[in-house]
């Protein structure tokens, strides 16, 4: 095991890390391993919004607390506790392009473990089992056994923090089956990214991004064509439908909860029609009244529309 270069740590073209194994594995919600792919041929990088920022900035801010509640926890339970190191990157032994961040690397009586620290909204609690066991989302299982994979280790603590004082200590031990699947996977993906083949779009995104901008030409509808647009037109229909049966029901529900905030059976709320303010820019207004202001911060962004002709 031995450490990534550091001319290198930054540049995520260069290596496969344990953020990408659950896209490329097409497990993760938030990625696909196309996406994945563009981001290693440098074809797509993702802008990391002021929101995004600030979610990443809080994770960062959390983490050496989260460390510390963990070693509290440990100890209490009578284990010996040691820190080695924080935020090492290490690079496979056989393969280069093989890299894994380690969060956290311990020693709890005697034995190394690689360590993982999450921050996790409460309404994402339930993703995550009883503490003490490996019931952890399978995207984060996959990061963790790419972590083992890179550093040899057998075992790593994942300490996850639901909302402020809710850590839950969970363990995920070494599956040499599993990971042998993830190294011949992140070996093939690899394979592609340098032969410049990309695997197949999977998600919306992935189509918009590939074919973001219409060419102005005419094409022949095949019949798989004409026989997805019918489809489309059923679901559709059938939205349309699901909608204007939930505006009625709003309608009747109005007209028997009138102004009330809450409705209770037997004891417990079972529907809640509270108000809320909203503050919005009024942008005619900005338009009219500052033209100059409303041009300097007006964004142009380009889209695709999708209409179906009748």
């Amino acid at each position: 095991m031995s450490a990534l270069p550091q001319e290198i740590q930054h540049d995520r073209t260069r290596f496969i890390g344990g953020s990408d194994t659950a896209a490329i594995l097409r497990i993760s919600p938030w990625k696909s391993d196309f996406t994945a792919y563009q981001e290693k041929t440098g074809e797509y990088q993702e802008e990391v919004t002021p929101a995004k920022q600030k979610i990443f900035n809080r994770g960062k801010r959390w983490e050496p607390i989260v460390i510390e509640m963990l070693v509290d926890e440990l100890e209490d339970r009578g284990h010996d506790v040691q820190i080695i190191t924080r935020n090492q990157r290490y690079v496979d032994p056989v393969h280069s392009f093989l890299a894994a961040e380690i969060d956290l690397e311990l020693m709890i009586d005697g034995e190394y473990h690689n360590g993982e620290m999450k921050t996790v909204h409460p309404f994402a609690a339930k993703d995550w089992g009883e503490p003490g066991t490996d019931e952890i989302p399978i995207y984060y299982v996959a990061q963790v056994l790419h972590g083992q994979m890179v550093t040899g280790r057998n075992k790593t603590i994942v300490a996850a923090l639901i909302g402020a004082d809710d850590l839950r200590v969970h363990q995920v031990n070494r599956d040499d089956e599993i990971i042998q699947i993830i190294r011949e996977k992140e070996i093939e993906f690899w394979d592609q990214v340098q032969r410049r083949d990309p695997p197949e779009p999977t998600t919306l995104d992935d189509i918009l991004r590939l074919y973001s901008r219409d060419s102005g030409e005419a094409i022949e509808a095949n019949d798989e064509l004409l026989d997805l647009i019918d489809e489309m037109k059923v679901v559709k229909q059938a939205l349309k439908n699901s909608e204007a049966a939930e505006t009625r029901l709003k309608i009747m529900i109005g007209k028997i909860v009138k102004t009330a905030s809450v409705a209770i059976s037997n004891g417990k709320p079972v529907l809640t029609w509270k108000s809320h303010s909203t503050d919005r820019l009024d942008v005619e207004t900005i338009k009219t009244q500052a033209p100059g202001i409303y041009k300097q911060y007006l964004k142009t962004s380009d889209s695709r529309v999708l209409r179906l002709k009748k």
